[in-house]
Order: structure tokens, then C-alpha cells, then sequence
């Protein structure tokens, strides 16, 4: 298959529309105007994607998802501001369900580089925040184990 590149398109206008990574490493960076650029990512790639959005009234949204780019032709889901889409590692809505999940990226952090964490670890947070468990630490022994599976290429 052919590489496809995934483009994330971010947005600042302040106090109404927020869409920035908290994680990820794009591969190039293009400025579209003073409120959006669009990042690219070759497949593979793992990044966190937050989306807020308020009107006069408040908060209208608030989301956070973990996406791990593909091939081109392979399955993947559909994000507003993410094309073509991805691989969903986790994906969670509300304040207290994305801050729960900025919360689990940081003790991550505390291991290894989000970016190079295990993408199963993703899934059992998304799992645990979804039916509201609290989820397992993310290790040591565990990111080695990653690691080491993914230079045998399992």
C-alpha cells in the first residue's frame, strides 16, 4: 500500500473554537491563516486531538481523541479536522471525561514520550473512563514489553 498522509486542521479563536494536539509529531506544518494550521502526519503516527467549542452560553463541546494514523486503503474512522481519519485508540466527550484523559496522558508522561506509548494502554483508558473504572498506571515493565513487540513487528 501507499503512504497516505493525515492532515489535522487547528483552530484558535479565543473564546469560541479551540482544536489543538496535546500530544503528537507532525511531520510539517503549514500556517493557513492567523487562527488555523494544518499539521501532517505520515502512517503510524500516534496523536491526541482536543476539540472545544463555546457560544454566549458556555461550553457546546468538549472532546479529546487518541488517533493512530494508517495506510492508505486501510479501515479507519472519521474526526471533524482530521482527513482522511484514523485509527481511534480512544475517544472521550465532556470536561470531566477529556480532563480525566489529560490527566492519564501526564502520568503517562511520567514513563515514556505519549507519542511512544502503548497503544493498547489508549484503548484501556478509553474502556475504563467509558464505563467509569478507574484505569491501571501505565509501567514501566509494560512500555518495555511495547517496546520490545514492536521491533519484533507484532
Amino acid at each position: 500500500m501507499t503512504a497516505a498522509v493525515t492532515e489535522v486542521e487547528l483552530t484558535h479563536i479565543p473564546g469560541r473554537i479551540e482544536r489543538w494536539l496535546r500530544f503528537g509529531a507532525p511531520v510539517r506544518d503549514r500556517i493557513v491563516d492567523r487562527r488555523r494550521r494544518v499539521l501532517e502526519f505520515v502512517p503510524g503516527q500516534v496523536f491526541a486531538f482536543v476539540r472545544w467549542a463555546a457560544n454566549d452560553h458556555g461550553t457546546v463541546l468538549s472532546r479529546i481523541d487518541i488517533l493512530r494514523t494508517v495506510e492508505a486503503g486501510q479501515s479507519l474512522v472519521t474526526i471533524p479536522c482530521v482527513h482522511p481519519g484514523g485509527d481511534s485508540l480512544l475517544r472521550q466527550s465532556g470536561w470531566p471525561k477529556v480532563e480525566a484523559v489529560l490527566a492519564a496522558i501526564d502520568a503517562a508522561e511520567q514513563v515514556a514520550p505519549a507519542v511512544d506509548v502503548c497503544p493498547d494502554h489508549w484503548r484501556h483508558v478509553h474502556q475504563r473512563l467509558t464505563v467509569g473504572e478507574p484505569r491501571r498506571a501505565y509501567s514501566l515493565p509494560q512500555h518495555r514489553a511495547w517496546l520490545l513487540r514492536r521491533r519484533i513487528g507484532s
